[in-house]
């Protein structure tokens, strides 16, 4: 990497802009089992993260919407980062002036931002056509790439001189982000976009790189150069003149006509020589110098972030419900509160969504919530995973006010009947994954389980959960988990184990509330009733059919 790129704290590495011959996409930069941080793709795709970034995503630019991806997949851990980054939010807040600078200054760059990509990554078939658009998806244009390169160039140099006209912000975060972008114009790099450029022996030069009086060829993005052309006129010129007065007495004077006639073909033939010959001497070589750049991919990622921040705000605007910053807390073991926590994915369409209150702390480091199905167990429990994680990428929470501190690990585990393996079963596919969460947590991780030990004997389910619950309780990790058996709770209780809520019924039903306690009703005849699978629903079916074959049997008689 350049010595001339720094990297602190609030930069991720690798940089989005990619360095090879496809530009970045949200697969590309996706989570794997072989490549994942704080969060695992199973739980990425078990706390929704996927729908939770369509919810929250109003970034302008694609560089914006490629890190806001990549904050949801791998939040930061670090906590000052993440009350600095809190910090320019507030900023936005309380100067408008500056929110809207801002916000005129990616709207600007979104509408061109695509050129820069079509530099980067197009491939350029050659000819005298320049296409604006790629032809289909793998940025193919016609053309010898002078256009792109033009607007690619003027893309970055009008991102750099735009931010040069911003007023400097007061926070910190915000304030490198925007000095990003404006030192990328002491870069060479940045010096080879401005032009000129000079192209020598396969090498090129800036300004400052040239020397006084030397002549160097510059390169001019255009097939239409004067030099190659005045020479070729003045050959022919020569020709014709040489065949009109020096050899009249032969009469070969219609030879120079002849001539002249054939430069009328050839002449296209050598601009299109000129123009492949600048794609592969220059374009292309020149576009892997600006690809391979950690510079200019700082510079990037910094509009990106900056896109972020904005898209973040625009958020908190678009909801109707009370929105937070959580407080970002340093210790040594996970915390998370939160006072009338909303999911952030129903309350955006549902303003009457029940709150509740979250509370993991070192008394109620085992949460266990018991009750029916279809009483809000399962929202509640997205609820804090999405929180922390909204939080941990220094957004807006639904919530009256939070305080968390930043996960190391979150993990949540749901049963999943189609990844079963031969020899295992359920049983031993769930457990395997038990497993892998308990070797992994720490003092400041958070892990969700829905059930444990499912698919074996309930003597064997109570036995195995007590014992992995006890071993969370002593490693020290936040942990929710979701039953119906109530006996388990009870086994814990005996040690003075963990903190239990259950969902609250009313006779008309669950309210989505939790409230202290450990549910003993399983409300199995209602669910099944309001589903159409009760008791008498069976029996009614039964009669039904009996009744058929009856009529049946009397017919066939």
């Amino acid at each position: 990497m350049s010595e001339s790129v720094k990297t602190g704290a609030i930069w991720r590495i690798p940089y989005l802009l990619s360095s090879n011959n496809q530009p970045a996409s949200i697969q590309k930069i996706r989570l794997s089992d072989a490549d994942y941080g704080v969060i695992d793709p199973k739980t990425f795709d078990a706390i929704e993260a996927d729908a939770l970034f369509d919810s929250i995503d109003c970034t302008k630019t694609q560089i914006g919407h490629l890190t806001l991806f990549r904050s949801l997949a791998r939040p930061i851990t670090d906590a000052q980062v993440l009350r600095n980054k809190q910090t320019s939010l507030r900023e936005l807040e309380s100067d408008p002036e500056l929110y809207g600078d801002l916000q005129r200054y990616v709207a600007s760059l979104a509408a061109s931002e695509k050129f820069l990509y079509h530099l980067l990554y197009g491939e350029f078939s050659g000819g005298f056509s320049n296409d604006d658009e790629p032809k289909n998806r793998n940025l193919e244009f016609n053309g010898c790439g002078y256009r792109q390169f033009q607007d690619g160039t003027e893309f970055v140099v009008e991102m750099v001189e735009a931010a040069n006209a911003l007023p400097q912000p007061r926070t910190s975060y915000l304030g490198e982000l925007l000095d990003t972008i404006r030192k990328f114009s002491q870069s060479r790099i940045y010096k080879l976009m401005h032009g000129p450029v000079y192209h020598v022996n396969g090498k090129f030069k800036t300004q400052e790189e040239k020397k006084g009086g030397l002549p160097l060829p510059r390169f001019q993005p255009s097939m239409f150069k004067f030099l190659p052309i005045f020479f070729f006129m003045a050959a022919v010129g020569v020709i014709l003149y040489f065949f009109q007065t020096m050899l009249p007495e032969l009469g070969a004077s219609y030879i120079g006509y002849g001539i002249l006639a054939l430069t009328v073909p050839v002449f296209p033939v050598i601009l299109h020589a000129i123009g492949v010959s600048d794609r592969d001497a220059i374009i292309y070589p020149l576009r892997k110098q600006f690809r391979q750049s950690p510079e200019l991919a700082q510079a990037m990622d910094a509009l990106g972030m900056i896109d972020e921040l904005l898209s973040i705000r625009r958020y908190a605007q678009s909801i109707r419900t009370p929105l937070t910053l959580p407080e970002i807390v340093e210790q040594k073991h996970h915390l998370l509160t939160a006072t009338e926590a909303k999911n952030p994915l129903l309350v955006k369409d549902n303003l009457d969504f029940v709150p509740n209150n979250i509370t993991l702390d070192v008394d109620g480091r085992i949460l266990i919530i018991t009750g029916p199905n279809s009483g809000g167990k399962t929202a509640y429990c997205k609820t804090v995973a999405q929180i922390q994680l909204l939080g941990q990428i220094g957004c807006y929470v639904p919530a009256v006010k939070a305080q968390l501190v930043p996960v190391e690990h979150l993990y949540y585990q749901v049963p999943e009947p189609g990844q079963l393996e031969a020899g295992v079963g359920r049983f031993g596919h769930e457990l395997k994954r038990t497993r892998e969460i308990f070797f992994n947590a720490t003092p400041r991780s958070l892990v969700v389980l829905d059930e444990l030990s499912e698919g074996t004997t309930f003597e064997e389910k109570m036995t195995l959960s007590e014992y992995i619950l006890k071993g969370f309780h002593q490693l020290g990790v936040s942990t929710l988990l979701v039953t119906h058996n109530h006996e388990l709770c009870e086994r814990l209780q005996r040690d003075h184990i963990g903190r239990y809520l259950q969902v609250e019924f009313l006779p008309q039903g669950p309210t989505h509330r939790m409230v202290a306690g450990v549910s003993k009703v399983s409300h199995a005849d209602r669910v099944a009733s309001e589903i159409g699978f009760s008791k008498e629903d069976v029996e009614k079916h039964l009669a039904a059919r009996n009744q058929e074959e009856k009529l049946s049997d009397s017919g066939g008689g």
